[in-house]
């Protein structure tokens, strides 16, 4: 199966009230949960391992996440409140407002010994959770205990805006990224972390490293790979009318660990031997899955029903 370790949590996306005005809609969300779901409706076995709340905000999220077929024997349900994250939308990007303090997701801990890591494919890691001290702390205890038979994925998906500590903040995503098998970032992400370096120079210092594959998207500019034997692999972003760009790169994410998975292609030394044609459509059919969650307001990802780009 297919593991997402991470945040679970309630947006409130923007949307206009009858009389016009500015209004929010809670929408089930949290990158890793995102992920989950995104892989879980395509038809992968997932399983989510995080904090998710008894709360009526934390039902949702539960029932959200067990019709998308999404597995939540690894969650840890608690009577912490739900995280809410309030949604703006700013020049096509999404930016946040978390409301995170003494949550189910922030009080999380990894429970050793409770996954069977011997029936795991892949782990996905990243975003908020990795923010705050416990939460970075019990990832990594997961990710070293996992390592030795899964593919680790990594996205930072960062938020500024809860990062108090810049330089411990920026270490410890270079310490998940020395642990990942798979990076994938967005374009906002990669500035955010490296400043004006170059996406090449960074990209080969990561794959220097031992990592497997670089992915950095870049919105309506598509996405571009490097990989040690397949090379650098671009791929477009499809034309789509937009709704808002919420989820788009958990969407992104999870397509591209099923197209992995459904090639036969997730597994570590199967990822490291990947071929640039295969590379190239996993990377299109993620492109065109986050399109079409760019098509409808807040974390919606495709179900394989909606899905006709072969693999």
């Amino acid at each position: 199966m297919l593991i997402a370790c991470g945040d679970a949590l309630i947006d409130f996306v923007p949307t206009r009230s009858t009389e016009g005005r500015e209004a929010v809609m809670p929408a089930v969300g949290g990158a890793c949960l995102n992920v989950a779901i995104g892989m879980a409706r395509l038809g992968a076995p997932t399983s989510f391992v995080g904090g998710i709340s008894t709360d009526l905000f934390g039902r949702m999220i539960a029932d959200h996440a067990t019709v998308s077929n999404v597995g939540l024997d690894l969650a840890t349900r608690s009577d912490h409140q739900t995280t809410l994250a309030f949604v703006r939308i700013v020049a096509g990007e999404s930016h946040y407002a978390f409301y995170d303090a003494e949550t189910a997701t922030r009080n999380w801990t990894y429970r050793r010994g409770t996954i069977p890591f011997d029936a795991v494919d892949a782990l996905h890691v990243g975003s908020t959770t990795l923010v705050n001290d416990q939460g970075a702390a019990e990832t990594t205890a997961l990710v070293a205990d996992a390592r030795a038979s899964a593919t680790i994925s990594f996205d930072p998906n960062c938020r500024p805006n809860l990062v108090k500590d810049k330089p411990a903040y920026l270490a410890r995503m270079a310490g998940f990224a020395a642990s990942a098998d798979l990076i994938k970032m967005s374009d906002v992400d990669f500035a955010y972390l490296f400043g004006d370096e170059p996406y090449q120079q960074r990209a080969s210092a990561l794959l220097g490293q031992g990592t497997s594959l670089v992915v950095i998207t870049r919105g309506n500019d598509g996405a571009v790979a490097w990989h040690p034997g397949a090379g650098r692999i671009e791929v477009a972003a499809p034309k789509v009318e937009v709704a808002d760009t919420i989820g788009a790169g958990d969407s992104f994410q999870a397509a591209l660990l099923f197209a992995l998975h459904k090639q036969g292609r997730i597994a570590r030394q199967t990822l490291k031997d990947i071929s640039a044609d295969e590379l190239r459509r996993a990377l299109s059919f993620a492109a065109n899955c986050a399109g079409l969650t760019c098509t409808r307001p807040g974390a919606d990802p495709p179900w394989s029903h909606e899905v006709s780009w072969s693999l």
